[in-house]
Order: structure tokens, then sequence, then C-alpha cells
């Protein structure tokens, strides 16, 4: 049985003082010890956070009962081990890096699509299903006959809408990992003139949840230890090569050159032989970390310390 659970959410609203929140939010996880990462920003929240099912119940119930947080969808998944190694929690300006400010989702985003509905819908001739996700997260699975983009993370985005013009008259599911992407994917779509945009809510992870994942390809790459996720339980299918000898290999690492950190798969066999690099170059390179298996390397902390002149360890949401 597993024992630790995870949980995947975002919530876009209003925080006054993200500085403040974020000391006292940060207390709050640590009391419950939770580990994580959590970013906070004037627009809102974003997090992956895993404990054990009693804290992480805690910490639903108690985000929930905030009027801020009362519509906060959370995924909740499980694994063997921990998600991560510490918790961190940071104000950013947005919960999504992408450099669209003056959108707001609450004011106007693409039709959300549950799980079921989306499932019905994706192979409409008339749909065309965009994965709005970086390319080293498609590489290693996504949605079959599914539209994606050559970028190396989510800022790119708008610089790549006008690719999408032939499809303006289709109707556009956006798609990614939670669905935060989407929010403001769909809304800058619909900015951008496309009249009929929906997304997939909860994302692939709820899909897999709720739907069984079917026409998932591959896994799901995710932003802590696990690195991927199993997604389809009813028709899997391998995508993705070893990036060192191209067998089929949906094992995703980080390369251990922590000057390339790369997001590649590599088989588990190439993965010892290269002692977790990408290259021959990588694994002659200086800066190479210990490659442990896995491929997972954590962050190095901030130095921020949330005990650092705390007046009191218990929470004030």
């Amino acid at each position: 049985m597993k024992k630790h659970t995870v949980l995947l959410y975002y919530c876009y609203t209003f925080i006054a003082k993200p500085e403040e929140f974020r000391e006292e939010h940060h207390l709050f996880c640590l009391s419950l010890n939770l580990v994580g990462r959590i970013i906070v920003a004037p627009e809102g929240l974003n997090g992956t956070i895993s404990g054990t099912a009693e804290s992480c119940q805690v910490y639903m119930d108690t985000l929930k009962a905030d009027p801020r947080f009362s519509t906060i969808d959370f995924k909740v998944d499980l694994s063997d081990n921990p998600a991560f190694q510490k918790m961190h929690v940071r104000v950013k300006p947005e919960i999504v890096h992408v450099g669209l400010y003056h959108i707001d989702p609450n004011k106007r985003t693409g039709l959300h699509l549950e799980p079921e509905e989306f499932k019905k819908m994706k192979d409409d001739p008339d749909v065309v299903i965009l994965d709005v996700r970086s390319k080293y997260e498609h590489s290693v699975g996504r949605f079959k006959n599914s539209i994606t983009l050559d970028i190396d993370n989510f800022r790119e985005f708008p610089d790549k809408v006008n690719e999408l013009e032939k499809y303006k008259n289709k109707k556009v599911l956006t798609y990614c990992t939670g669905g935060i992407k989407c929010e403001k994917a769909s809304a800058y779509l619909l900015e951008q003139g496309f009249e009929n945009v929906y997304q997939l809510h909860g994302g692939i992870i709820k899909y897999g949840i709720e739907a069984g994942g079917e026409d998932f390809e591959g896994k799901c790459y995710v932003f802590d230890n696990r690195i991927t996720v199993d997604v389809n339980q009813v028709n899997p299918k391998v995508v993705s090569k070893c990036y060192v000898c191209e067998t089929p290999s949906e094992r995703m690492v980080n390369c251990a050159n922590a000057e390339c950190n790369s997001h590649v798969p590599i088989c588990e066999k190439c993965g010892w032989e290269m002692e977790g690099a990408c290259s021959d170059s990588c694994k002659l390179n200086p800066h190479k970390r210990k490659y442990d298996g896995t491929g997972y390397y954590a962050k190095e902390s901030n130095g921020y310390n949330p005990y650092l002149n705390a007046k009191r360890l218990k929470h004030s949401l």
C-alpha cells in the first residue's frame, strides 16, 4: 500500500500580501510535516505537496475553509515515497510564468471540460487537441493525435500562437499537467480571435484518475521526485525513445551534468553506463552530479528560513 499522498492544485484568487501569506503558509505546511513546492503570487496559489493522508486532509480542509480558496480543485495521488525532500514556498509575479499579466482567468478563459466530457469530444473531426506544455514534457507522453509545440518553457507559448491560425475555425481542446497552464493559454487564444476554446479541467492527472487515461500515450511528466507518472489504464503505449541508444523508453531523467540538466528519456542500462549523463561530454563534465539511478536532483535551498524571526509556529491564514 502506498504510504504518501501527493496533492497537485492551483487557484487563481487575489492575495493582497503575498510575502506575509508566504511566511504564514510555510510555517503551516511545516507544522503538518509536509514537503513540496508552492508558488504564491498576487494572482493566486500553485503547488504540489506530499505528506501523510491525515496531514494532506487537514491542508485541504484548511484551504477550502478560506473564502479565497473555496473553489480550489485538488488532484489527489498516491506515492510509495515522498514526492519531495523539503518544503519550498516562494513568492513570484505569476503562479505559472508566461508573462500574460493582464489576463485574469476568473474573468475569461476557455470552457472547462470534465475528464469524461473531454473523452467524448476528443475524437470529434471538428476538434483539435492542443498540448500547451514544453517539449520535454510532451516528448515522454501526450494525447493521441494532439498538436504539440516546439517550446522549452511556457513563456514561449504566446509566440507560437500564430502557428495555430489554421485551426481558428475548429474546436480547440487545450490540456496540460494539472490545468493551470490552460487557464491562461486558453484565455490568450480567445483574446487572439479563437472562438471555440476549451480546456481539460484538472489536466492529464485528473483525466487519468477519473477517466482511466484512455488515449494518453506515454507517461505524464511531473515536477517532483517521481519525474513521470502512469496515466493510461486502458490502452497504454510507449512513445519516447532513449536519448542515448534510441530503444523505446519512457524513463525520464535530468542529465547529471548540472550545466546541462536536460530533461530526456534514458533507459536504465544507458543511465548507469552514462552515469546519468545524456552525452559523453556531459559524462566528463566536472560539474556532473552523482547519479543514484533516479535521474532526479533536488534543488538547492535558496537560504530562506521560515523560522527566522517567526513569532509563532501556528499558522494564521
